[in-house]
């Protein structure tokens, strides 16, 4: 699914999309593919620590997703939250069979942008500290972090991705960031506070 190479197309909606999908539209489809699979992996990976295990994630959804479109309802949730709810199980499946976290490892990116070899290794530092907090947290907590905090997703989403009430997503949210300011703290004491986790993850 990697080497699909169709431009996205702003002005059709993801239910066009999903309509001309069912209807066996490969192009629609790939459109579809290349405007969300990126959420997905980032979903997928920071879930699991694992950029292999995020790939099959992205491709056990979509291929889903292909499968079923004829079932997608836009009435009961938008294309994203419906995606990340199937990321989601897909993911819980994968964790619970393999019973282990596969060790992230730090993009090279982040230290071809940092502009020197001493912030370039303070900034690959900062970011494996957090990918590790993150995972290190539990799972109901770690998926909200995600969702809400990477991702940008609203409460409402993200409740109804997990399948749980707003209030719920808040309480988790608020535990999980005090949890990620702590092991933080402990980790060299430089990211402290909610904020400055987040300022961590840029």
């Amino acid at each position: 699914m990697q080497d699909i190479e169709v431009p996205d197309s702003p002005g059709e909606s993801d239910q066009a999309l999903i309509q001309r999908t069912a209807a066996g539209d490969r192009e629609a489809f790939a459109t579809l593919y290349r405007r969300h699979q990126g959420a997905v992996y980032r979903f997928a990976r920071l879930m699991t620590g694992s950029a292999a295990t995020a790939e099959d994630v992205v491709q056990e959804v979509f291929l889903a997703l292909m499968k079923d479109a004829a079932r997608y309802d836009a009435g009961r949730a938008a294309l994203t939250t419906y995606l990340f709810g199937m990321a989601r199980r897909v993911t819980r499946r994968r964790l619970l069979r393999e019973r282990r976290f596969v060790e992230i490892n730090v993009s090279d990116g982040a230290l071809d942008r940092a502009p020197n070899a001493s912030e370039a290794l303070e900034r690959s530092d900062t970011l494996q500290r957090l990918r590790d907090a993150i995972l290190s947290l539990p799972s109901r907590y770690r998926e909200v972090v995600v969702l809400c905090d990477l991702e940008g997703v609203t409460y409402e989403t993200a409740a109804a991705s997990i399948g749980c009430a707003i209030g719920t997503i808040r309480s988790r949210l608020h535990r999980a960031r005090q949890l990620l300011a702590t092991k933080l703290r402990r980790a060299d004491g430089r990211c402290t506070g909610t904020r400055a986790v987040m300022r961590c993850a840029v």
